[in-house]
């Protein structure tokens, strides 16, 4: 596990589910915790393989982001990212409710990709 929230009225849409954009920027946080271990400097997200919202999200949910590496290249580290909600009225009942592969990549001080550095 990666990171934990809970989201709040503040957070929603206008169905009053949490907004999808929400979301994806804890998830984006989320994934950039293991690479930013491996980069060791400055990292960019570059690109969102795969998203997919399996059940809506809402306020009060206990939120938990586990982020597993399934490839590390030359500049690059690709992870992938389960969200799981524990629902505010069903304590110890946990749903998968997004899922999202994204890759970051390793970059210097001028923003051009740099290798991922070899881990010992």
């Amino acid at each position: 596990m990666v990171l934990k929230v809970i989201p709040m009225p503040a957070d929603t849409n206008g169905n009053g589910d949490i907004f999808g954009g929400w979301v994806m920027a804890q998830v984006d946080l989320a994934g950039s915790v293991i690479p930013a271990r491996h980069v060791q400097g400055r990292m960019a997200t570059v690109a969102v393989n795969q998203f997919i919202f399996k059940q809506p999200v809402r306020v009060g949910d206990i939120l938990s982001f586990y982020a597993s590496v399934t490839r590390i290249g030359r500049t690059s580290i690709t992870v992938q990212v389960e969200v799981y909600a524990e629902r505010f009225r069903a304590q110890g009942q946990f749903v998968k409710v997004t899922e999202a592969s994204l890759t970051y990549v390793a970059i210097d001080d001028q923003g051009k990709p740099r290798p991922v550095p070899k881990q010992a």
